[in-house]
């Protein structure tokens, strides 16, 4: 499929020099905006040295202090609300599962320009006026399912919010209303196509023709997969909620090379995960995101822990691309000194026969030394010797490819629990030393 300027907007059409000269207006507003009216801001600059007068160009944002998630949650519920409550008009929050929740909120003009990304990602994506996009992102307090249903809209689509779970219920509304597009984390898809399969259709046979897939890193071994039993085009969402939600950046239907950043709305950079230094356009660290036109919480150099570097445009030339996140500095396990990460894992499991996409860690001590299990479910039609040999081929693939010993467990269809949302892959067993 070919590109036509017809289904790009004014800001797709953007030439180098007009970029350029956009986010720096907008990143000169944006610090004076949170130095104003965010008391955080105000104390990280003064601390730093720093005034939004110094941004005179656009690498000069380098001289300004990070922004953590720490800091969101130090601040919370409020504290980080550069407008008076009463002008808020959505409130998001993390699930807080592992302290207080980080939370964002969403003025007019916020919720109007996420909208406006989310349906430039759709459109990318493959999706057009008319069509009909089921979505399976869970609604509430994540911003997935309302930030792909507001997008959809804006787009000109007919919305299915079918939210997360009840999965059978999901598969017969697919039939019933043969919708174009879903929109849906990866590994959730993944629990819909066994549904489908379970219930005796073969998932071919669907009406869908656009997956757009996100909110948990995935590789090009699950596209392939998805695509191969479902005969659509994967592509790949990104977001985050402290920085928007999805539609941040998007991968294009024509070129699937990595997502581009919608960088009139986000400035991105890639620094050293450890030094903070930014690294040069190519080079793999951590993506760190400043909002352009954020009103009611506009975030400054926010680290993102997700790991990628930025490329030049494709499809959409005025806008970088991000490779395909596979990996987050804190989803990084260390076993007997060396660094792996889950997707690793998931990319071996994939192209080795006899085993299907659904597998879990489980990380243990065993005496003075930390152990990995990969626990993988077979495929249904894989005898007892083939998943022998299987658990043999991913044990040697692991040394051979990542350099540490593991333990494999093939388990049989259906045995690990299925995710409705994001999936956890990792199960940390260990005693506290």
């Amino acid at each position: 499929m070919t590109a036509h300027a017809d289904v790009h907007d004014d800001g797709e059409r953007l030439s180098s020099d007009e970029l350029a000269a956009l986010q720096l207006r907008r990143l000169r507003a944006t610090l004076s905006h949170a130095y104003e009216h965010v008391p955080h801001y105000r104390q990280a600059f003064d601390k730093a040295g720093v005034h939004p007068d110094d941004c005179r160009s656009l690498s000069d944002l380098a001289l300004f202090p990070f922004t953590t998630k720490a800091d969101l949650r130090e601040q919370y519920p409020f504290g980080m609300f550069a407008v008076p409550r009463s002008e808020v008009r959505r409130i998001h929050a993390s699930s807080g599962t592992t302290g207080r929740p980080t939370v964002v909120g969403y003025t007019d003009n916020d919720l109007s320009t996420w909208a406006d990304v989310v349906a430039r990602s759709i459109r990318a994506a493959g999706g057009r006026p008319g069509q009909l996009v089921h979505i399976a992102y869970g609604y509430g307090l994540f911003t997935g399912g309302l930030g792909a249903h507001y997008g959809a809209e804006r787009l000109g689509c007919t919305v299915v919010p079918a939210s997360g779970g009840m999965t059978d219920r999901q598969v017969r509304l697919i039939q019933d209303f043969r919708p174009e597009v879903i929109m849906v984390t990866p590994s959730y898809m993944l629990t819909l196509l066994d549904e489908m399969e379970r219930q005796g259709i073969d998932p071919r046979s669907t009406s869908l023709r656009t997956g757009i897939f996100g909110a948990e890193p995935w590789t090009e071994e699950m596209r392939r997969e998805i695509e191969q039993r479902l005969d659509i085009d994967a592509v790949d969402i990104y977001g985050l909620s402290e920085v928007m939600g999805p539609g941040v950046a998007q991968e294009c239907v024509e070129t699937k090379d990595g997502l581009h950043i919608w960088e009139d709305h986000f400035y991105p950079e890639v620094v050293d995960p450890f030094t903070g230094e930014v690294l040069p356009e190519g080079a793999s660290g951590e993506l760190v995101f400043t909002s352009l036109t954020k009103e009611a919480m506009p975030i400054i150099r926010y680290r993102t822990r997700d790991l990628t570097r930025l490329l030049p445009g494709t499809a959409r030339p005025a806008f970088r691309r991000m490779e395909k996140v596979t990996g987050r500095s804190d989803d990084m396990i260390i076993l007997r000194g060396v660094n792996l990460y889950p997707t690793q894992i998931e990319e071996i499991l994939l192209r080795t026969p006899g085993l299907a996409p659904h597998f879990q860690l489980r990380l243990t001590r065993e005496g003075r030394m930390d152990a990995l299990t990969v626990r993988v479910e077979a495929r249904r039609e894989a005898d007892s010797a083939q998943r022998q040999s299987a658990a043999a081929s991913v044990v040697r693939a692991v040394k051979d490819g990542i350099g540490v010993s593991v333990a494999v467990e093939v388990v049989d269809p259906e045995t690990l629990e299925r995710s409705v949302g994001k999936i956890k892959r990792l199960m940390d067993l260990r005693e506290p030393r």
